[in-house]
Order: structure tokens, then C-alpha cells, then sequence
């Protein structure tokens, strides 16, 4: 079992940088892949990033280049370093926890957080 708290959100003007944190709680967290994904008013959920186990990252081409997922197994925290943001970032991000086992698709996750919101001013 995994609990996932995301926090860090907030409003930024376009340009700016925001780093979401995710405090997990279980023993299994640093065997779990996890994802960071987000959802804009009125459309799907969509992935950002995903991080293995083993350290391999992958992004969504939007943010490429602009946020880097990472991980702390020792203090079970998940991050996000968003920079240049830009208006169109604007959603509501989750962390996601799922077996590394399973294929990567959405429903496949197994643990989400809450989800934190981050505004992007233009």
C-alpha cells in the first residue's frame, strides 16, 4: 500500500518555475514506478513524466527539455521541476505510484495522490 501527498503548487506568472513535491508513505515506494500527470479543466488526464526504480525518465514532448522528475527513495519523496513555464501548463498535477511490472498506461496506476494546482499567469 502507498499513500501519496503532492504539495508545491501554486500561481507563476509565464517563465516562471514551480517544484512539486510528493511525500509517499509504504516500504514499497523506491520499487514502484511512479508518474507525474496532470488534468486541465474540461479535458483528460494526461501523463507529464514517469520515473523507474532502476532511474529511467520519460517525459510527455511538451515539457521536455523545460521538467525533470526525480526521486528520493531515502526520504520517500517524488519530485517535479517545472521551468519556463508557459500558460498552457495550467492543471491540476498528480503523482501516480504503479508497479513496474505493468505497461505504463494510465490505468495501470495504482496509487494516486490528491493532486496540487499550478496557474500559470500569462
Amino acid at each position: 500500500q502507498v499513500q501519496l501527498v503532492e504539495s508545491g503548487g501554486g500561481l507563476v506568472q509565464a517563465g516562471g518555475s514551480l517544484r512539486l513535491s510528493c511525500a509517499a508513505s509504504g516500504r514499497s515506494f523506491r520499487t514502484y514506478t511512479m508518474g507525474w500527470f496532470r488534468q486541465a479543466p474540461g479535458k483528460e488526464r494526461e501523463f507529464v513524466a514517469t520515473l523507474s526504480y532502476i532511474g529511467n525518465t520519460y517525459y510527455t514532448d511538451s515539457v521536455k527539455g523545460r521538467f525533470t522528475i526525480s526521486r528520493d527513495n531515502a526520504n520517500n519523496i517524488l519530485y517535479l521541476q517545472m521551468n519556463s513555464l508557459r500558460p498552457e501548463d495550467t492543471a491540476v498535477y498528480y503523482c501516480a505510484a504503479r508497479r513496474p511490472e505493468v505497461p505504463p498506461q494510465i490505468q495501470n496506476y495504482d496509487y494516486w495522490g490528491q493532486g496540487t494546482q499550478v496557474t500559470v499567469s500569462s
